[in-house]
């Protein structure tokens, strides 16, 4: 089970963290990743980080702003995200994929297996 938390309403430029807890399984065998959804568009990746937590990935609308880590030890994986603005507006939905070795990211959503019930962002001008 995948329990995301921390989003929130917050003006442009501020930032938040997103967190992820997994229950139910083994968490350093789960590859994890980020993706978001606004209204009216499909669900796009956001970041990946490998089961090592050593490799991640990024996508180019977040790179630079957005941080993907995981602590192991907490079973959780974290979004921190820095410089919002109002096209990161979204519902966020944490992701993972169990069948992965150490140093591999999964950036597609159909390569998931569990997903979080979503936590919404609302950036506003």
């Amino acid at each position: 089970q995948l329990q995301a938390s921390g989003g929130g309403m917050v003006q442009a430029g501020d930032s938040l963290r997103l967190s992820c807890v997994v229950s139910g399984g083994t968490f350093n065998r789960f590859a994890m990743g980020w993706f978001r959804q606004a209204p009216g568009k499909e669900r796009e990746f956001v970041a990946a980080v490998s089961r090592s937590g050593t490799i991640t990935q990024y996508a180019d609308s977040v790179k630079g702003r957005f941080t993907i880590s995981r602590d192991n030890a907490k079973n959780t994986v974290y979004l921190q995200m820095n410089s919002l603005n109002p096209e990161d507006t979204a519902a966020y939905y944490c992701a993972g994929n169990p069948r992965k070795i150490l140093l591999v990211v999964v950036v597609s959503a159909r390569e998931y297996d569990y997903w979080g019930q979503g936590t919404q962002v609302t950036v506003s001008s």
